[in-house]
């Protein structure tokens, strides 16, 4: 079994739990509340406080902060929690907040992301697996990534906007409508471009599911229909088409959000 390696200018809370084999470098920081699981590296001046979560072999580099208080006026020191996966890549100086009690009192990261340096994450977010954050990408309070998106640098996330599975998003975008999967979108303010076909190909998808897509993208972006209309053709004539369903139940949900974003249905009408 690997041993723990503390280096002697760490602090490090004796209530926190450490697995096997964390290491924990020079005048990193590491809270009473806070449980490592196997393997997880907390390098120089890193610092991992509050009810902070990190699953095994995850890496935290330099000057990162997991577990800060939330940004929020609403946060009044109640013990939210922050839930990191496994095998994640948290770069310098990333910031993870812990949730809010009206967020539902939870932040979560998924497992195998890749956080590139100076990405935020905010309170009550939900990450999937296998996302990256390039360099400074900003996600307000209460976003959605889902599995496999990837947002280039210096993109910003309008709160309470879901950012679709395998979804592809420009740099310095701004993104204050939900973003749909298996898509391409950019811009200030952003819009669909087109279908990710290179990001979907490399995650595996079969060259009928990416034409599927591509087809149903035409219909819906491309097309005279409306929205609605371009829908329920696609239930019709992709019904059997799983990646064409998703696309569908994502966007139907977006249509009833306020202001295209579907995170906004909780809070009640518009004003």
């Amino acid at each position: 079994m690997t041993p723990t390696e503390i280096h002697p200018t760490a602090i490090v809370d004796p209530a926190a739990s450490l697995g096997a084999g964390v290491r924990v470098g020079a005048y990193a920081i590491v809270g009473p509340h806070v449980s490592l699981g196997d393997g997880v590296e907390v390098m120089a001046h890193a610092v991992v406080h509050g009810h902070t979560e990190v699953g095994a072999r995850t890496r935290i580099h330099c000057h990162a902060v997991l577990g800060g208080a939330p940004q929020d006026l609403k946060y009044k020191g109640e013990p939210t929690r922050l839930v990191v996966g496994e095998n994640n890549q948290i770069r310098e100086n990333v910031t993870l907040n812990v949730g809010t009690v009206q967020g539902g009192g939870l932040t979560r990261v998924g497992s195998n992301t890749m956080m590139m340096a100076n990405s935020h994450v905010a309170h009550d977010c939900v990450v999937g697996d296998r996302v990256i954050l390039a360099n400074n990408v900003m996600l307000a309070g209460h976003v959605v990534v889902q599995d496999g998106a990837i947002l280039n640098g210096g993109a910003g996330v309008h709160h309470f906007t879901t950012i679709g599975a395998f979804a592809y998003v420009g740099g310095l975008s701004r993104i204050t409508k939900d973003a749909p999967p298996y898509h391409i979108v950019e811009g200030h303010p952003s819009r669909v471009r087109g279908v990710n076909v290179i990001g979907l190909k490399r995650a595996g998808f079969t060259d009928a599911a990416v034409q599927a897509v591509k087809e149903a993208h035409k219909l819906l972006f491309r097309s005279d229909l409306t929205m609605r209309d371009a829908l329920r053709r696609l239930k019709v004539d992709f019904a059997d088409v799983r990646e064409v369903m998703e696309l569908v139940k994502f966007l139907e949900a977006s249509e009833t959000g306020r202001q295209g974003r579907q995170g906004e249905k909780p809070r009640g009408k518009s004003p």
